[in-house]
């Protein structure tokens, strides 16, 4: 049974983070352009002059966070931000969509066209001061998370719905030979986005258009969906004191005026408690 996390409705809401060392999560409304929290109880929120969409912590006070120009040093407490590396900076159709950081404390990010424009986008890995394109001719980037055996990768173009897999270096974190599908939902229809692997190496894909999370197993098979009263779900995370608290990102981008009246959770954030069994979110190195 999932409850609303917080009650500000997102145009498109992004990227949550469980901070594991600050104990609070973190996430975007990147059409909004603001990375939001809530802190003591209260709402908060950071507003920016162009899209902004996910973040890796890199301390307590730090966050690397990705902008559609960048990839940025965040100062937490002052507001603050400090280029650490272009990012599509020279290409105005594009902007930063998922992202997350590896084991090794890479951070991948995806990007793509800001009307969705067919293989706009592309995904990339930025580790120890280089940002490398690992992905091209992606429409919409997704569900970039990693086994918590380091294995493989996963990664999708929602536009395929396919989930992709990537055998990765167990040294350097760099992907080798070819990806391959893992999941294929063509024939449900079903759209996959944002994803979350738990602590026994299942992945959690939020299903755009679906309101729901979907579970599989590492094998690809389905175990289960939990419910959220939004009609695009677009992300989850683990987080809460013991893992156990499923967020949930949503959107009301593409609903008309009657859906959002008739259902106006559409874009606020949600939690299931005991859900399942996340990992902590690993900190990116720079």
């Amino acid at each position: 049974m999932s409850t609303i996390f917080d009650d500000r409705p997102c145009e498109l809401g992004e990227g949550p983070l469980w901070h594991p060392e600050r104990r609070q999560l973190f996430w975007f409304d990147i059409i909004g352009k603001r990375l939001m929290t809530r802190e003591r109880g209260m709402p908060k929120s950071w507003s920016f002059d162009e899209h902004v969409s996910a973040a890796g912590w890199v301390d307590r006070d730090t966050l690397l966070m990705a902008s559609e120009t960048g990839l940025w040093r965040l100062d937490l407490q002052s507001g603050k931000r400090n280029l650490i590396t272009p990012l599509e900076a020279d290409n105005p159709v594009t902007r930063s969509n998922d992202g997350r950081a590896d084991p090794w404390g890479g951070f991948w990010i995806g990007t793509m066209g800001k009307q969705a424009e067919p293989g706009a986008g592309s995904i990339y890995r930025f580790w120890k001061g280089e940002l490398r394109r690992v992905v091209s001719d992606v429409t919409i980037s997704n569900a970039i998370c990693f086994a918590p055996d380091r294995s493989v990768a996963y990664f999708c173009d929602t536009a395929t719905k396919q989930v992709r897999r990537w055998r990765l270096n167990a040294e350097t974190g760099w992907p080798e030979g070819d990806s391959a599908v893992f999941l294929d939902l063509r024939k449900e229809g079903l759209n996959p986005d944002g994803a979350v692997i738990d602590a026994q190496g299942n992945i959690w894909i939020a299903q755009w258009g679906a309101s729901r999370i979907a579970v599989y197993k590492a094998d690809g098979m389905f175990l289960k969906a939990v419910a959220f009263d939004a009609s695009h779900t677009s992300c989850p995370a683990f987080g809460g004191d013991e893992l156990n608290t499923l967020f949930c990102t949503t959107a009301r981008q593409g609903l008309n005026a009657e859906t959002i009246d008739s259902q106006p959770t559409n874009g606020m954030t949600f939690a299931a408690r005991n859900a399942g069994q996340g990992q902590a979110e690993h900190k990116v190195i720079l």
